[in-house]
């Protein structure tokens, strides 16, 4: 009995000392392979220049960018591959994003000036309207001066049947008079112009928001 007391706590220690060794190879496995894979990276820079001519170098020259170069590890396998420079595409790509830009800021202002289509419509035919308003206005200014200028011209054609010197006066009205229907036309005209060019700005920014929608 007493042999037997003396070798049971040996064999109890047995299960746990080889648990401890399990987890101890287990850890510096773990800590090996994490240390190998730490160690995977370029250690060369390859590329081919226009006669097909392999070149290394253990740094990235202009030359590598210019044509393109494959990284190699230290055991001259390729672990990655960059593309040669291209300056069109950049800029090309760069036009392209800055564009993208442009129109997200336009979209953004859209946004904040009108919130939908049909907020944009109501806004584009109370600009219309204002401008026809005022359209209508100026047609019967000039109306009103051309009759006026028919006045004027009855009036200088009976003095000149009497033979008589046409009153500075008479000439200074007709002098004003077709100042007049001259401004009075030119501001029609603008007129025009701003309803036409309200009418093409609202028609892009409807459809624009519409798009959105």
């Amino acid at each position: 009995m007493v042999q037997s007391i003396e070798f049971a706590p040996a064999v109890r220690r047995r299960p746990f000392q080889l648990g401890k060794q399990v987890t101890l190879f287990i850890l510096l496995m773990f800590f090996y392979l994490l240390g190998c894979a730490g160690e995977i990276h370029a250690k060369w820079y390859r590329y081919y220049d226009s006669r097909g001519t392999a070149n290394i170098s253990a740094n990235v020259t202009p030359a590598h960018i210019r044509y393109g170069y494959e990284s190699l590890d230290q055991n001259m396998q390729v672990i990655a591959k960059t593309p040669a420079w291209n300056g069109d595409r950049d800029a090309k790509t760069q036009a392209k994003y800055e564009s993208q830009a442009r129109q997200q800021q336009y979209d953004l202002k859209l946004k904040r000036a009108y919130g939908n289509s049909k907020i944009a419509t109501m806004k584009r035919d109370e600009s219309l309207n204002s401008i026809k308003k005022q359209i209508a206005f100026q047609q019967e200014q000039l109306k009103q001066q051309q009759n006026d200028r028919v006045m004027y011209k009855n009036q200088e054609n009976q003095y000149i049947r009497k033979g008589q010197n046409i009153p500075v006066l008479v000439r200074e009205h007709m002098l004003q008079n077709q100042q007049q229907i001259l401004a009075s036309k030119a501001m029609l005209k603008q007129m025009q112009d701003n309803y036409n060019s309200t009418q093409i700005h609202y028609a892009d920014v409807i459809a624009r928001l519409k798009k959105m929608e």
